[in-house]
Formats: structure tokens, sequence, C-alpha cells
């Protein structure tokens, strides 16, 4: 099993402060916040990110409004109950956050500056929902298991496109994968039993790359080099 949790789940954020930060929790006595920042992508549009961040990370410039900076951390879940029922929520966990120098300038957009980027290497957990847009466009639904320390694992929903998404619908439950791609922002309405709408935002993984990991072929690459060494 691979315990390299920081490179089974990194991911690298650019963009700009849009909320004032909220307590999260607290645990032994470190205080973690959550503040929202806002990403944009190519298309002019922007994704807006909860990010969870420890109070040892903040200095006494604070989280100031409309400041752009850069986060490197996890993408992570935990569930949140509500009643009888739970809702899996997904956050940020900020391990480095930087200020931009330029805080002036708008933030360069393109393949030569990344503004949103997460690599994950997990296991399918769920049978993928394959299917086709009325415009027929493919899409698959993947989620993504992805071991974290202290034997917890982040449950991590992706979309997979075109022939990606083919591809998923082969792949069994149990396989493990590594994903590339970028943390998207989602609105929707949920309907309640009382007839009742609510405004939720979703996020989930867009895949850019996917690649099946074979651990049989790295064990019998392993033993061949083994084997020269001798």
């Amino acid at each position: 099993m691979n315990t390299m949790y920081l490179d089974n789940n990194h991911i690298t954020l650019v963009g700009k402060v849009t909320s004032e930060k909220r307590l999260s929790h607290e645990i032994y006595g470190e205080k973690f916040y959550v503040f929202d920042l806002s990403v944009p992508r190519l298309s002019g549009n922007c994704d807006t990110i909860p990010i969870t961040i420890s109070e040892r990370l903040l200095t006494d410039k604070g989280l100031p409004l409309e400041s752009k900076m850069s986060v490197k951390g996890q993408f992570r879940s935990y569930n949140s109950y509500e009643g009888e029922k739970n809702r899996l929520v997904l956050t940020v966990f900020a391990k480095e956050i930087e200020f931009l120098e330029d805080q002036d300038a708008d933030i360069p957009v393109g393949k030569d500056f990344v503004t949103n980027e997460v690599t994950l290497d997990g296991y399918i957990c769920r049978k993928p929902i394959y299917r086709k847009t009325p415009f027929g466009r493919e899409i698959a639904d993947v989620l993504l298991a992805v071991n974290r320390s202290y034997n917890k694992s982040d449950y991590i929903p992706c979309i997979a496109w075109g022939r990606n998404a083919k591809f998923c619908e082969t792949v069994a439950v149990g396989t493990e994968i590594k994903i590339v791609g970028r943390v998207q922002s989602r609105q929707y309405e949920k309907k309640h039993e009382d007839g009742t709408v609510e405004n939720r935002v979703a996020y989930e993984v867009s895949v850019s790359t996917l690649e099946v990991i074979d651990k049989k072929s790295d064990e019998n690459e392993n033993k061949e080099e083994d084997k020269e060494a001798i």
C-alpha cells in the first residue's frame, strides 16, 4: 500500500481571498479556520474553493479581502452530520501559503502559470457512472478513495470526459489510478422533502489525465533491477 501521503494527494491553487476567515474547529488547542479562494479559469470564469488553514500559518497580516495568494496542500473530505443524514464536505487543507508579490496585477492564467492543479493517487471505491449529455458529450462520475495518515481516507468525487470517461466505464472497483486535474465548483439546487429548495455548491475534480497504477509491473521491474544489481 502506498503510504507516501503527500505524493498521493497534493494541490496547488492561486487565487484571490473573497471571504473573511471563519472558525472551523479546534484540535488540542490549535484553531483551524476556513476562507474562500476565488481561482480563475482559462474561460474567464472563477471557481470559489474553501480553504482550511491552521492558525499557525497565519501572520499579523491575516487574510485581507481581495488579497492574492498561492496555496499548496491537499484536497480532503469529511462527513458533516445533519440530523440522521450525513453529507460529504470537501475542502483544501493548506500546508503552505504565500502572498503574491504584485497584489495589483491580475493573476496570469495559462499553461505557463498553474493556478489550479491537483494530483490524486487512490482507489475506485464505487462503480463509475458513465453517461452522455444531450449533445453527445461523454461523462463519467468517479469516486476516488485516497489514503491519508492515521488510517484515514479522503473520498474525492471526480468527473472524467471523452475518452477518459469511456475508459472509466470499464475500470473495476478497487483499481488504483492516478488522476491529474483541477478542482471546480458547481452550484445546484437541493430539494427537501418539505418542498423547500436550498442552493448549494458542489466541488469535484475535473480530470485532465488518468492512468491505472499497475503494481505487478512495478514489482517485476524492481525484481529485474535487483537481479541486475546482483
